[in-house]
């Protein structure tokens, strides 16, 4: 009993790769339910653009690439391709539900203040 937990424990405190909230995985999870779909993952990649020198895209995606990181967040099926997952590593991905602003955040501690503008991340 005390190893299954110290290894979800070990698991959960990893930085590699990317971070899904438990907010953003029960988003994804109503999502996929309205799809009607179980067949689909979250994959996330980055484009080089935008303020920050990156640009993200998050979508559901059926296709499994060569490369692509797997990770499983209570039940969601994250994916990145091999070449965005270095610029992911320790990434966090929550969903915001404010007056203000409804949607995926994306806290990157890899994205470095290249520039100051405020809305980097759209």
């Amino acid at each position: 009993m005390h190893m299954s937990t110290e290894s979800s424990v070990s698991e959960t405190t990893l930085t590699d790769g990317v971070l899904l909230s438990d907010a953003a995985a029960d988003k994804v999870k109503v999502l996929l339910e309205s799809e009607g779909r179980d067949d689909l993952a979250l994959r996330i990649a980055v484009q080089p653009g935008g303020c920050s020198g990156l640009r993200y895209q998050l979508f559901f995606d059926d296709r499994t690439l060569d490369g692509d990181v797997k990770k499983d967040f209570n039940g969601v099926n994250v994916v990145t391709d091999r070449m965005s997952a270095p610029y992911l590593s320790g990434a966090t991905i929550d969903f915001v539900d404010t007056i203000e602003k409804q949607g995926f955040t994306i806290d990157n501690p890899n994205a470095g203040g290249s520039c100051a503008c405020g809305d980097s991340f759209h």
